[in-house]
């Protein structure tokens, strides 16, 4: 429901009467329990899903036979309850996370290099530590000053 206030012309008290209340049929897609950006395309809107990216999108709109350049407004009832269906047949959201979340514990129970790697929270694929993600081991650099030293005051 959308509100629209009218406002008055003269310097005169607005009461709860000059409020005017607009109803539309406007609906929000809402896919495993995440609202879809209006305003976006959907194939972009529809990475709001955590477990589906771009090429996931694409494809999924293709098997709706929805365009992928339309917005979640101009779509019917049908494509959007056939969109819906191909989402909730995948794994996404909760019980994705769940699963990774899951993945990951197992990992550190064995005590797999990967999970150690998790558990002493460095990078797992690989990469290099010395130069790089050294926000996350705590090792923060600042950055140099101009290089003048401060006089400090007596």
């Amino acid at each position: 429901m959308l509100f629209v206030k009218i406002r008055s012309t003269n310097n005169v008290r607005v009461n709860i009467s000059s409020y005017s209340f607009v109803t539309t049929n406007y609906r929000v897609m809402r896919i495993a329990g995440i609202n879809i950006p209006d305003k976006k395309q959907l194939a972009i809107g529809l990475t709001a899903v955590y477990g589906v990216g771009r090429a996931q999108a694409k494809k999924i709109l293709g098997e709706a036979q929805v365009l992928p350049t339309a917005k979640p407004t101009e779509l019917t009832a049908e494509q959007e309850n056939k969109i819906r269906q191909l989402i909730e047949a995948m794994t996404v959201e909760g019980e994705l996370r769940r699963l990774i979340g899951a993945n990951i514990k197992r990992l550190k129970d064995i005590k797999s290099y990967r999970g150690i790697r998790h558990m002493r929270r460095l990078p797992v694929h690989g990469q290099r530590t010395k130069v790089n993600s050294r926000t996350v081991r705590g090792n923060v650099r600042k950055t140099m000053s101009s290089g003048k030293r401060k006089l400090e005051k007596k």
